[in-house]
């Protein structure tokens, strides 16, 4: 028999945070309450940073995926027990498979063998940011964008019908430059980008003056009420108000799929479950220019981690390593410690045997109970049921691919949504492929013990910071998140994000 793993003894043993799993949410949130003040340990099972935000070379992203889509071995009996010597009781800890439908091809394995190490694989999929997005302003205002480097995305494409490839004008200027774009389109286009930027101008213009005081209108009310759009149109779908404003397919799926960022197919009413509104489509493009020209060394409006989405969670953990947070990596949670008389939480106990003890708890979505057919008590029933029921809201399917080249050779690297494409499946040229679902949990609270989200099927992160500045605030409601004020947009401050020239 092997020996056992040795681990280390943790000192202090009592935090007022605990959090288990590096994913993003997890970070963030052990970063905001380091940096007020709190005591936190910062616990995770894997050898790197990230959980299920990880970028992974190709065995690790084939381990994990293997590991994390099978059950664990059958658990032992359902048991909360205690000894007379302690006061808590001590309750089986373990983790749900989160991936399904696994399946991995390799097609050139002496090619793919010499190079495996030259690939940083995104397990969270493909993501870009906003130079202007709440997830930089986040990363600026709480010091996080110290740790992480970017690069700019040199180009972005729209699919068509025909699985054609259409780039997306970023500016005016890239408009007229534009050679697949006719006069009459790239009239269009800038005639529309000229109508947002009118409604946007008034509504600022509107928000911020709205009369003289005396219940009169500003003499320039009327000029500015023709420019915005009608509020009949700000709450009918985009789609059919691009439709309205006489724009041709090609324009409109740049604006809706590569500019707002639309998920799913909004010509199609009968299966899009998320159709964009006017109001919100203009927001989204108010973003879009707004994060062309942010930062002097980024070419267009989008930018990702140079060495992949992982660098995230692992940025918000240095930050949180600075103002004294503690991280131990390979370190598996077997048992909650529930209190005997209240059935509150009290603490974890660790693969070593060790009894660590906290004031609030953040979880990994992967991990749960099993589920006791009942409770050692009636206090601990309603605790249990939570945490060994967790609902599912739906999945994510995503695939990687590795080709032999690019899609687009003169171009570095390029973002491409081929939504509208009729070409199935992956390249032909493909080498290597990882196709797999994940499930998408409810965000969920308890007593003390706060369970995160797996990553949505979205771009960007909004659902996810969103989901964690409301953990944060139901754990510590009298906190700020984050005390340090965010930099003004064009502010001399936005340097203090590295982007690679």
């Amino acid at each position: 028999m092997g020996e056992p793993p040795l681990y280390p003894q943790i000192e202090p043993t009592t935090f007022d945070l605990i959090a288990i799993g590096t994913g993003l949410a997890e970070c963030i949130v052990a970063a905001a309450a380091s940096a007020s003040g709190k005591t936190v340990l910062h616990l995770d099972t894997n050898p790197f940073y990230g959980s299920h935000y990880s970028s992974l070379s190709i065995p690790e992203l084939t381990s994990f995926l293997n590991s994390n889509s099978t059950p664990p071995p059958p658990p032992p009996p359902f048991t909360a027990t205690a000894t007379d010597s302690l006061d808590y009781l001590i309750v089986n800890l373990t983790t749900q498979p989160v991936y399904s439908d696994v399946e991995i091809s390799c097609f050139c394995p002496e090619l793919l063998e010499k190079n495996s190490r030259k690939f940083n694989l995104d397990l969270c999929g493909p993501r870009v940011l906003f130079c202007a997005d709440k997830s930089i302003d986040l990363m600026l205002k709480s010091g996080a964008s110290q740790y992480v480097e970017f690069k700019s995305i040199d180009a972005s494409f729209v699919g068509d019908e025909n699985g054609k490839l259409w780039n997306v004008p970023d500016s005016r200027a890239a408009i007229f430059k534009d050679k697949s774009l006719s006069l009459m389109e790239k009239n269009q286009l800038m005639r529309f980008f000229k109508l947002v930027q009118g409604h946007l101008a008034a509504t600022v213009v509107a928000g911020s003056a709205g009369g003289d005081g005396n219940g009169n209108e500003n003499e320039n009310d009327e000029e500015e009420s023709k420019a915005k759009i009608s509020e009949e149109d700000l709450e009918r779908p985009f789609v059919e108000y691009l439709s309205k404003m006489r724009l041709p397919p090609k324009i409109k799926s740049i604006i809706l799929y590569a500019i707002a960022m639309a998920d799913y197919d909004q010509n199609d009413m009968g299966v899009c479950r998320d159709l964009l509104k006017t109001k919100d489509g203009i927001d989204r493009l108010a973003l879009y220019q707004s994060s062309v020209g942010r930062f002097t060394n980024a070419s267009g409006a989008l930018i990702y981690p140079i060495y992949g989405q992982g660098e995230l969670p692992q940025a918000f953990s240095r930050r949180a390593a600075v103002k004294g947070c503690l991280y131990v990596l390979r370190m598996p949670v077997t048992a909650l410690l529930m209190e005997k008389d209240s059935g509150s939480y009290k603490g974890v106990r660790l693969a070593s045997g060790q009894d660590l003890f906290s004031q609030k708890l953040v979880l990994d979505p992967s991990f749960t109970l099993n589920s006791p057919s009942a409770s050692p008590s009636d206090l601990l029933h309603d605790s249990f049921s939570f945490l060994s029921i967790r609902d599912i809201k739906g999945k994510v399917a995503r695939g990687i691919y590795i080709t032999r080249s690019s899609l687009k050779p003169d171009t570095p690297n390029f973002l491409a949504d081929q939504h509208h494409s009729k070409v199935g499946g992956p390249p032909r040229t493909v080498m290597f492929d990882w196709a797999y679902t994940h499930s998408l949990t409810y965000a969920g609270q308890f007593d003390s013990i706060n369970f995160t989200l797996m990553p949505d099927g979205n771009l960007n992160y909004n659902d996810t910071l969103d989901a964690v500045v409301k953990l944060f605030q139901e754990m510590y409601p009298n906190e700020a998140y984050f005390s340090e004020t965010t930099p003004p947009v064009n502010s001399e401050d936005d340097t203090e994000l590295t982007l690679e020239t």
